[in-house]
């Protein structure tokens, strides 16, 4: 029994998280157009009718760039909270628009999202948990400091996107204003390298078979030296870094080992 994942794009330019059973599909955020979903959706040969909701994490535009339309065209329903979506700009079909409170979980099919509370300077946002066939995906982006929601939901994943947007030192060595590292930096900003490797570390369940790093910052951090950093402490997680420019492969997740 699995579930399978993929990152549709991810970064500061738009994020698109797909996480899918056999039958059915949610995607978390769509922050890049609906024309680039459908494309990249069909070279990994994905259905966007397979997709049965979307789960909005908060209102920035790289997250919610695509959903008005992605939604219209294929009559998704959207899950964004009261303040999300008051502060996106969006005009969403009124019949699409659905609500959610945190760790209430919502059943999609067979799919069961869980919304947990994080850190970040949005209006109201959320990280979620998906879950199905016994297995759980975690999408932990967009966070400034690790709490213990993010530390209590981490350990349960045996798969997760998982924000490392900057290395220290391109950060503090970079051309970027210096009100916009502090914000960056801040605990409502987003992880570097180190957090998130340290969230890693000490957090992760020995199921883990995949973490897929997400929304790094083209200015700020560089591939190869994230995923070096992480496979040094990954033994049987496979490390993948996801594009800013495209998708990356599907993944199947298999139940690994019983958690505890």
């Amino acid at each position: 029994m699995s579930l399978f994942i993929t990152s549709l794009n991810s970064g500061s330019n738009g994020n698109c998280y797909y996480i899918s059973n056999s039958k059915e599909a949610v995607l978390v955020d769509v922050g890049i157009s609906c024309r680039e979903v459908e494309k990249r959706m069909a070279r990994l040969n994905l259905s966007p009718q397979k997709v049965k909701a979307i789960f909005i994490s908060h209102e920035h535009s790289d997250h919610i760039k695509g959903v008005q339309v992605l939604s219209k065209k294929y009559q998704i329903p959207v899950y964004i909270t009261d303040a999300t979506l008051n502060n996106s700009r969006l005009f969403l079909e009124r019949a699409l628009i659905h609500s959610f409170i945190k760790y209430y979980p919502i059943s999609i099919g067979e799919l069961i999202i869980t919304a947990f509370p994080k850190l970040h300077d949005a209006a109201d946002p959320y990280s979620f948990i998906v879950e199905g066939n016994g297995v759980k995906i975690g999408v932990f982006t967009d966070i400034g400091l690790v709490c213990n929601h993010v530390e209590e939901n981490f350990r349960q994943c045996d798969a997760a996107f998982l924000e490392a947007n900057y290395d220290e030192l391109l950060l503090q060595n970079g051309h970027y204003p210096f009100h916009l590292k502090e914000r960056i930096k801040s605990n409502k900003g987003h992880l570097s390298n180190s957090q998130a490797l340290d969230l890693f570390i000490n957090h992760k369940h020995e199921s883990m078979s995949l973490v897929i790093l997400s929304h790094l910052s083209k200015d700020n951090n560089c591939p190869m030296i994230v995923k070096d950093l992480f496979t040094i402490h990954a033994k049987e997680t496979k490390v993948i870094v996801a594009s800013r420019l495209q998708e990356t492969s599907v993944f199947e997740i298999n139940i690994q080992k019983k958690r505890d």
